[in-house]
């Protein structure tokens, strides 16, 4: 049987559709796989958000691309830049307190462009 680029495996009796990504249907899976992150070429989005945190502010990077590693990595160095706790999870960076400014001067000396977004 030929497979055509939209066939997907669904389900085989040896079990090996358990080890299929969800979203691309590969193993192994394609999606997730890290990029290279170039700060030259990255535009980074820093919002303040204050939903649901008792009414204290937490900047927040978003739309990184996938590399957990690096970004982690990221993490680690602003709160220590900051002075400030954080976290990185699904595909933003969370550093408490508003540092925009202090985020934003950093990350352009790393080479990154960066962009406040909201008010």
């Amino acid at each position: 049987m030929s497979q055509n680029n939209n066939d997907r495996l669904v389900f085989a009796t040896d079990g090996s559709h358990k080890n299929l990504c969800k979203t691309c249907g590969l193993n192994p899976c394609q999606c997730r796989l890290d990029q290279k992150i170039i700060p030259t070429e990255l535009t980074l989005k820093i919002r303040i958000e204050k939903n649901g945190r008792g009414g204290k502010s937490v900047s927040v990077l978003f739309g990184l691309p996938q590399n957990e590693k690096y970004w982690s990595d990221l993490t680690k160095k602003l709160k220590a830049h900051c002075g400030s706790g954080g976290t990185y999870k699904e595909g933003t960076i969370e550093i408490q307190g508003d540092h925009r400014d202090k985020l934003r001067s950093y990350l352009e000396k790393m080479g990154f462009s960066v962009k406040l977004a909201g008010g």
